[in-house]
């Protein structure tokens, strides 16, 4: 099963519109401040399209569709709006963020706690990116080689070749433009699916009476506390996500964070359902006989929405609907991709290997370093077999249960501390890995949702108890200066 040549045209159109973005972005990049964070010029209406087209990936798209048609129903659209829900509480942290003028976040551990949380904190950050990026490559490969026909693996080689390229070209510059590109294609490309979809179906109606009733109720795979669970986990990831809290660090002013993430939000609170409702009709059809359950048989539920669309929608709408959903895995891994590049050189490269670097130097080593982690995240992507949304809970969890607190309560506590940060950076990362790698998700006999809850909770106690025992030697919120800092 494979999609026409008009479809093919499409998909390659737009790639290559995406490289020649990468290309001509090249000439807005001249120094290492316009590679890592846009030179800090970015306007409520860019900063809302990178903020969104990072965000909704593959997890959003083809994860949501996959929870839709399996036991989630219509509530799988929480996976999605929940983010538009830490967005909006993100817009009271935005001016602080805007105001610290870091280019990652490890930077602003070494500049308010010292060189020590700092370096942590890289290798924290760094590791989960790699998962992150292997999780949107496997999303859009998914795409690819079923609409072409091509093996699963030649597809994620060619994602990988085409991200690392664009992304590498234009640092932060090229994710931002290709990403104001990308979440119109999302976002109208899932939407024009719909229907299609109900008129493959036979109507809205034929839907409905060809899947459970509770299907429809908003709380049947989600529970409230797996809402704010979810909610709390955006936030804390968002917040110290080198991949989105660097489009704060990148607007213009604190005033167009704001605005940005309110956009933001706005931009998840409409799509968070599409998905979802397409995932519906999937079930629907598989239950009224139109399709093959066996199709999905060989390499799982994953492939609903390409099927849905090669069956449904012409092809020149089946085009635009390929575009879109690897328009949302290829924008949050080159996110990823650069994130990866941009602490290794500014976090580790500069400060441990060679502090005398260049601007030029420290781009280079960052552009060598993406090449290598896409390299990386292909492999991870070739022998990954786990859920897409599985392996982006892990990688968000992974990185935010120790550093959350440190970061946040340092914006505002004169008492946070050197011991007290790294105090929850330990701690935090210990515990989400003991519950989800070593007692798969049991913590004293209790089955855990979300490990990152305990997590949070464990880091803040160890953050707060060693800031008191041993707290810092200059009460201030200031950070050090940044010797770097042209």
């Amino acid at each position: 099963m494979t999609a026409s040549l008009t479809v093919i045209a499409i998909v390659i159109a737009y790639m290559a519109i995406m490289l020649f973005i990468g290309w001509y972005s090249k000439n807005m990049i001249s120094s290492n401040k316009d590679f890592m964070v846009a030179g800090r010029r970015l306007g409520p209406i860019l900063m809302a399209g990178t903020l969104a087209a990072t965000e909704i990936g593959g997890g959003s798209s083809l994860g949501v569709v996959q929870q839709g048609m399996d036991k989630f129903g219509i509530s799988a659209a929480w996976y999605v709006i929940t983010m538009g829900f830490a967005f909006i509480i993100l817009t009271f942290l935005a001016p602080k963020f805007r105001a610290s003028t870091v280019k990652t976040v490890p930077e602003y551990f070494r500049r308010r706690y010292g060189k020590i949380p700092g370096f942590i904190t890289a290798i924290i950050m760094l590791l989960p990116l790699i998962g992150l990026t292997a999780g949107q490559m496997i999303a859009s490969a998914v795409i690819l080689s079923t609409m072409i026909g091509i093996s699963f693996n030649l597809a994620v080689i060619a994602i990988c070749v085409i991200v690392t390229i664009y992304s590498v070209m234009g640092g932060l510059w090229s994710v931002t433009l290709t990403d104001f590109i990308q979440v119109f294609f999302i976002v109208f490309g899932m939407a024009i699916a719909i229907p299609y979809a109900f008129d493959l179906a036979g109507g809205w109606q034929n839907v409905v009476n060809n899947v459970p009733p509770e299907t429809f109720d908003l709380f049947h795979g989600y529970s409230l506390l797996d809402i704010i669970s979810l909610t709390i986990m955006y936030i804390t990831t968002f917040t110290i996500g080198q991949e989105a809290v660097s489009r704060y660090y990148a607007a213009r002013d604190g005033k167009a964070a704001q605005q940005g993430s309110i956009l933001a939000a706005i931009i998840n609170f409409i799509y968070g359902f599409i998905p979802a409702i397409l995932g519906v009709c999937v079930l629907a059809l598989i239950n009224m006989g139109s399709f093959d359950a066996s199709l999905f048989s060989e390499v799982g539920s994953r492939y609903a929405l390409p099927t849905l669309a090669i069956h449904a929608m012409p092809p020149v709408i089946c085009g635009i609907l390929f575009a879109g959903v690897i328009s949302a895995t290829m924008s949050s891994a080159s996110s990823d991709l650069l994130g990866t590049g941009s602490i290794f050189a500014n976090d580790i490269y500069r400060e441990f290997i060679k502090p005398s670097a260049t601007d030029e130097e420290v781009m280079k080593v960052a552009r060598i370093v993406m090449i290598l982690s896409g390299l990386l995240s292909l492999l991870v992507a070739l022998f990954n077999t786990s859920s897409i949304i599985t392996i982006l809970m892990f990688s968000f969890s992974l990185r935010a249960a120790g550093a959350f607190f440190p970061y946040v309560l340092g914006l505002y506590w004169k008492g946070s501390s050197f011991a007290g940060t790294i105090a929850s950076l330990i701690s935090g990362t210990i515990v989400v890995v003991y519950i989800e790698q070593i007692s798969h998700g049991m913590l004293f006999g209790f089955k855990i949702g979300q490990p990152i809850l305990p997590g949070l909770v464990v880091a803040f106690i160890a953050f707060v108890v060693f800031s008191k025992l041993f707290p810092p030697k200059e009460f201030t919120t200031e950070l050090a200066h940044d010797e770097h800092e042209s």
